[in-house]
């Protein structure tokens, strides 16, 4: 057999099969039940550090006298 016809039927056959299983078994570990926290987390990651003004009422919650809001305490 000819290597490209063999390269080519594997690529045809086996190849396909792995990379949709492959695909597929990405999409399950990304919705697992166990990854929400780690999603939220992720999601978060723009709105950490900010610094907002001292003194000032921000949605509702004080921002205190350092300046910094923290989103895991909700202050």
């Amino acid at each position: 057999m000819e290597t490209y016809s063999f390269l080519r039927e594997l690529a045809d056959s086996w190849v396909l099969l792995a990379l949709t299983a492959f695909f597929i078994g990405t999409i399950f570990w990304a919705f697992r039940p166990g990854s929400r926290a780690t999603h939220q987390d992720t999601s978060n990651i723009p709105f950490r550090n900010d610094t907002l003004p001292c003194g000032k009422e921000c949605e509702g919650r004080s921002c205190g006298e350092t300046g910094k809001f923290d989103l895991e305490a909700g202050q």
